[in-house]
């Protein structure tokens, strides 16, 4: 079986097979049709004999070069009851993809900046969206930072997107709270702040605007990564963000709760 390719996007497919007892290899292809290395991020579904989803697999394959096919493998990637999980049951839910060089590092790597910047899953409540960015100094030396992250929005090209007006704070967000103070933050090695992404997913007149990649810098001059958070932002125009604040260790700064 060949799963399609994402419209749009640098194809990926996928096959499957397995040789005796019930474990499954899914084989799957990422081709960068592109002009630069990009690095890939890819959802598997996998689903029972009635097309339910049973649960998802993501992989990342970093740095493939212009005009490459790069190819990898799932192993052992589940069961249904006693029958084996074949090609049948597995597709291809998604795909991103973000420069190369501009890629979060990898869980458990540094980048040269010895910072590393992720933004997580986000929480939905209400038409309230926060989604929440987190730098981690993974490097030698404390390093400080004071405001807001800064970010451009990116469409699927990743290219910028006009006509989003982005707020400092996020006390402009109907339900999203905020008007935290700026704080001037110093992270010693192993320490970590977040910051918070927030908007209304709200549509009225005009047209919804979906944002899939933001590029963001810890502060201005700094290293630029580009996360796919997906911001359905509706048709209000706005993104508020918040200002940067030390986590605790294990944990996450305050964020806006819908109320």
């Amino acid at each position: 079986m060949t799963a399609d390719s994402l419209p749009g996007l640098p194809g990926a497919s996928a096959s499957s097979g397995a040789e005796g007892g019930s474990a499954c290899v899914v084989a799957y292809a990422v081709t960068n049709r592109g002009a630069e290395p990009f690095t890939y991020t890819i959802t598997f579904s996998l689903t029972d004999d009635q097309g339910r989803a049973m649960s998802d697999v993501t992989e990342t394959v970093a740095s493939v070069a212009a005009g490459r096919t790069v190819r990898r493998t799932l192993d052992e990637v589940g069961h249904l009851s006693d029958q084996r999980l074949d090609a049948a049951h597995v597709r291809i839910l998604d795909v991103k993809r973000v420069p190369a060089d501009e890629a979060p590092a990898a869980a458990g790597s540094c980048p040269p900046s010895g910072l590393r910047l992720t933004a997580d899953e986000g929480d939905a409540a209400m038409g309230l969206r926060v989604v929440g960015l987190h730098l981690e100094n993974c490097g030698a030396r404390p390093y400080s930072v004071e405001g807001y992250p800064v970010l451009q929005l990116l469409d699927e090209e990743l290219a910028p997107v006009e006509g989003i007006e982005i707020l400092r704070g996020t006390e402009g967000i109907p339900m999203a709270g905020g008007g935290e103070p700026v704080r001037r933050v110093t992270l010693r090695p192993g320490e970590s702040a977040g910051a918070s992404m927030a908007w209304r997913n709200t549509t009225q007149f005009g047209e919804a605007v979906t944002v899939p990649y933001v590029r963001v810098r810890a502060a201005s001059g700094s290293d630029p990564v580009v996360v796919a958070p997906h911001l359905d932002l509706g048709t209000t125009g706005e993104l508020g963000v918040g200002p940067w604040r030390k986590e605790e260790a294990g944990g996450v700064p305050d964020r806006p709760q819908s109320s």
